[in-house]
């Protein structure tokens, strides 16, 4: 679903609240109940600023209206029940909501990407062959579950998720196989993209790439490429990466310009870069064209439980007046953060 972005004027400084407010879940508290979650991940707005949450080890999708506490399960099972068919979730990690607010669902444990429709009971397989038994086939000695693998329908963890929202076409970062995958709609069979050429950090490489952004603008994919602690840009129909953020060099670090596990970005009309520096329990923003960060959430280094504080954050999205969304994942909650 494309999201109506306020403009501003390229001089004015953007600025956040320090101080978040919690739009979803409890506290440090693990449950299933309608005000909880366990482990949120990835999110995703409408225009009338609905929150839906990748509650990944509730095995569902919450969706909460605007100014309520309360979640409702639209996808997966309430009860966190999960399973191989199309009725349950398996550890959902990211969410896109498209402009008929239907839902695409990565399924990390599931390997495969649904499509789970609005008001619908039931998902639909988008991408990937998924874990069609729940059990192991044994082969030399070694259990494989089904559906996971290197093939062009197959997917090793797949986290990430973007899609054009002109074309259909969808973008799947598969963590385990060090590659993006792109697959045009109704099409199974996959084409690669980016990386695929083990695991590493040439350029030409990619390291457990976890999250993906899609930019229509420079038909660009940009990757938080977790394992190397840095943010690369991918050009559809190039060979190689060149770096946005974050080390060359594959380090980890906590200065302006070092990052430590980055997980989810996001990216406003203007071209400034979001990030998910989750290892360092921070929100990094990224100026156009600039390589040294400023923290816009949380404390460098530092985890913790209050109203300012992040832990191990995973998922990012922004509303149409620039406000912050930030899956704080091992608090158990989603924290708001109002631009001022």
């Amino acid at each position: 679903m494309q999201v109506n972005f306020l403009f501003l004027d390229d001089n004015v400084t953007l600025r956040w609240n320090t101080t978040g407010i919690t739009v979803a879940g409890t506290t440090n508290v693990v449950g299933n109940g309608n005000n909880q979650l366990y482990n949120p991940w990835g999110l995703a707005l409408t225009y009338e600023n609905t929150l839906y949450v990748a509650d990944r080890y509730n095995n569902r999708v919450q969706k909460y209206l605007r100014g309520s506490l309360n979640g409702t399960t639209v996808a997966g099972q309430a009860n966190s029940t999960t399973c191989s068919s199309y009725q349950c979730l398996r550890n959902p990690a990211s969410i896109i909501l498209d402009d008929n607010e239907n839902l695409f669902i990565s399924e990390e444990s599931n390997h495969r990407v649904v499509l789970w429709k609005k008001d619908a009971t039931i998902g639909e397989l988008a991408a990937g062959t998924g874990t069609t038994s729940a059990f192991h086939v044994k082969i030399h000695s070694t259990h494989i579950r089904l559906g996971l693998g290197t093939g062009s329908n197959q997917f090793r963890f797949p986290y990430g998720i973007a899609r054009d929202q002109q074309s259909g076409t969808l973008y799947v970062s598969d963590y385990g196989n060090n590659r993006i995958m792109r697959y045009t709609e109704g099409n199974n069979t996959g084409v690669l993209v980016a990386g695929g050429n083990g695991q590493g950090n040439n350029i030409n490489q990619l390291n457990s790439p976890m999250g993906i952004y899609f930019e229509s603008l420079s038909n660009s994919l940009i990757i938080p490429n977790t394992g190397a602690h840095n943010i690369v840009r991918w050009r559809i129909g190039e060979s190689n990466w060149t770096l946005i953020a974050g080390n060359l060099n594959a380090s980890s670090g906590n200065s302006p310009s070092s990052l430590s596990g980055p997980f989810g970005l996001t990216v406003d009309p203007m071209g400034n870069l979001y990030v998910v520096d989750s290892g360092n329990h921070r929100i990094q923003f990224f100026s156009l064209r600039q390589t040294d960060g400023r923290t816009i959430a949380g404390m460098t280094g530092v985890q913790g439980s209050n109203p300012t504080l992040l832990r191990g954050p995973y998922g990012i999205t922004l509303d149409n007046q620039l406000n912050l969304y930030v899956a704080d994942t091992w608090n158990n909650r989603v924290q708001k953060f109002l631009r001022y």
